[in-house]
């Protein structure tokens, strides 16, 4: 038997037993790099407050076809980086804050405690995706692996609904700052809403209103963009049934 194949041979027993590799490979079975891609496994470094911690998530992970697990000194190379903490603490958020300039990768975070204005700070880490320890089982944590691989976001359910209220917060707050809301318009949109529900085309509204024709083109779509409106005769119908112009 070659070396090749009792590498292979080992690394099939590992998997099957849970064994721990030998000394000096990677926290899980290595793969030839040109299996790699053919096997679609993402390359996951996972870090931890603890050993214990680490241990148990490494564990889950090292049977999973879907995951090449990366010791410490591949880690720059990992297209995930998963951090395991019991809560979000000051030491924590700088550890975040490090990996997010250390990696090219995505970070996901398996936290146990997270307290309600938590969310800013991860965002602002970078952190993509969130579990929560208590519901960390094999599936989970694998199903957030491949969708940060995959660009996408995982969040618990009540985090999403208060990331999704500080956004409309936000959103309220920069429109509120220029005048606006979602749903009125400035003194200058509505002249130019008027002028195109009575039937002027562009280069006559800029006459009438003294812009130019770029700015007349600007002003419409910002407000066709803003109220998720279709073309000018949309946004004229919109302003008309709600007493706008």
């Amino acid at each position: 038997m070659t070396s090749t194949d009792t590498t292979r041979e080992e690394a099939v027993t590992n998997r099957r037993t849970g064994a721990a590799p030998r000394p000096g490979s990677a926290a899980g079975p290595r793969v030839p790099e040109q299996l790699r891609g053919r096997r679609g496994q993402v390359r996951v470094a996972v870090y931890a407050e603890d050993l214990i911690l680490q241990t148990g998530v490494v564990q889950q992970l090292r049977q999973r076809p879907e995951v090449e697990l990366l010791s410490e000194s591949e880690a720059g190379r990992a297209e995930v980086s998963l951090l395991v903490v019991d809560a979000l603490t000051e030491t924590v958020t700088e550890h975040l804050r490090r990996l997010r300039l250390a990696t090219s990768g995505r970070i996901g975070l398996v936290v146990g405690h997270f307290e309600a204005g938590g969310l800013q700070t991860i965002v602002e880490c970078g952190v993509a995706a969130v579990l929560r320890r208590s519901e960390a089982d094999q599936d989970r944590l694998v199903h957030l692996i491949t969708a940060l691989a995959n660009g996408e976001g995982v969040m618990p359910g009540d985090l999403l609904g208060e990331l999704l209220d500080r956004i409309g917060m936000l959103q309220r707050t920069m429109l509120d700052g220029r005048g606006l809301t979602l749903s009125t318009l400035t003194a200058r949109e509505t002249e130019m809403l008027r002028l195109v529900a009575e039937g002027f085309d562009t280069s006559e509204i800029a006459t009438k209103t003294s812009y130019s024709e770029r700015t007349v083109k600007n002003v419409l779509h910002e407000i066709i963009t803003r109220l998720g409106l279709r073309n000018r005769a949309h946004a004229v119908g919109y302003a008309m049934r709600r007493g706008l112009i």
